[in-house]
């Protein structure tokens, strides 16, 4: 009897699951398309659905009007998420400046604080204190109406420790070594969450355009570092819980330039903003890597590149010779058919297209294939973002809610 009623328990978790991931994916739907959407009889989503409701977990909506003048009856009731029944924290944290977001559970986003991150930020001041201060300001602007944080996630540059807690290498300076995932998790009494740039780089893009959703795409970041995320139709790729590759510190010239992990010749050294600065300057590439770089300085030697400055324009071609040639060893072990460029470097692509498209090509895979299609978008926050939001969003959903039987 028990197993039975375990059983029975698993099967609406599950159940309930799917129809708050169906919502997740597609927005408001009806109770006829949610049906359809997950494969369950309409008997199951009356049910599931009233218990959601009464849960107070999603809500009917206001029916529109009928978009067909022909079609007969009451459009169908849609069902969406309750707003008011809670929020995340999301905070992007790298070497420049921490972005602090609050977002309904609606994934509206409510309320944003940005602050400034130098090299002596976390040798003043503990990674656990400055987060629980950003939160803390954050909650102070939205006192009166916010409904309560039910998790805090945070974007993360470096190599993460085996439990998630904290850091084992970044290049923010003063972060590694902190467990501040758990040390902020236990101040607050709430789930705390790190994840990786590049992890959030593969989930983001699945909600950038709705046709990459399911396809096999390499998102890669370019700006003060150089990061990766992969799918493959849909699926997250990498090694372990993180879903991130080092594709910056993939090794592209043996004893080649300095990079900020203290290694020498990774793409990083070469693509990442500090490397095309030394480059342009002809810096000697042993000297030590500047801990950041200000955004004007690495869009004026963009601009200076445009210009026809040799020294930009040489610094951008490295950079681009060093991807290109990252992106066509990778294609020997996985074949995408779409290559996204995120980051300050995207508006950087058109200076780097052509070593870009000239290394990939040397590929026997591209020679056989064909070149993936490459995509530069150039709002460099927001798929990091969408992938931090949306993964909470859905942590929310199948962890605290579906599991609601």
């Amino acid at each position: 009897m028990g197993r039975k009623v375990s059983d029975s328990d698993s099967v609406r978790r599950q159940n309930r699951g799917l129809v708050l991931g169906a919502l997740r994916v597609q927005g408001p739907l009806s109770r006829t398309a949610l049906a359809a959407a997950t494969g369950l009889s309409h008997a199951s989503i009356t049910a599931i659905t009233q218990d959601l409701i009464a849960q107070c977990v999603i809500v009917e909506l206001v029916a529109s009007e009928k978009s067909d003048a022909r079609s007969r009856g009451r459009p169908a009731t849609q069902l969406g998420f309750n707003r008011a029944i809670g929020t995340a924290a999301l905070l992007e944290l790298d070497v420049n400046r921490a972005r602090m977001s609050l977002v309904d559970y609606g994934g509206v986003l409510v309320d944003r604080i940005e602050t400034p991150i130098t090299p002596t930020t976390f040798a003043f001041i503990s990674a656990t204190d400055f987060l629980a201060e950003q939160l803390a300001h954050l909650q102070s602007r939205n006192a009166d109406d916010a409904p309560p944080i039910r998790r805090v996630a945070i974007s993360v540059q470096g190599i993460l420790d085996r439990p998630g807690h904290g850091l084992r290498w970044s290049p923010i300076a003063h972060l590694a070594g902190q467990s501040f995932g758990e040390e902020l998790a236990a101040q607050l009494g709430l789930p705390v969450t790190l994840y990786k740039r590049g992890r959030l780089l593969a989930e983001g893009a699945r909600w950038l355009d709705p046709a990459l959703h399911d396809a096999s795409v390499a998102t890669v970041f370019v700006g003060s570092t150089v990061a990766m995320g992969m799918t493959f139709r849909g699926q997250i790729l990498g090694r372990g819980d993180e879903g991130a590759t080092e594709f910056g510190h993939m090794n592209h010239i043996p004893n080649g330039a300095l990079c900020r992990c203290g290694m020498r010749g990774c793409i990083e050294a070469y693509a990442a903003d500090y490397g095309v600065l030394r480059s342009a300057y002809s810096v000697p590439e042993t000297t030590t890597p500047a801990p950041a770089v200000p955004a004007h300085e690495y869009d004026g030697l963009i601009v200076s590149a445009q210009a026809g400055d040799r020294n930009a324009t040489h610094a951008f071609n490295q950079a681009g010779r060093a991807i290109g040639f990252g992106l066509s060893r990778m294609m020997a072990v996985f074949d995408p058919a779409h290559i996204l460029i995120v980051g300050p470097g995207a508006r950087a692509f058109p200076l780097m297209q052509a070593e870009i498209t000239a290394a990939l090509s040397s590929a026997l895979v591209c020679r056989i294939n064909g070149l993936p299609e490459i995509i530069a978008h150039h709002d460099e926050k927001e798929p990091i973002f969408q992938g931090l939001m949306m993964k909470t969003l859905n942590d929310i959903d199948q962890i605290d809610f579906a599991a609601l039987v």
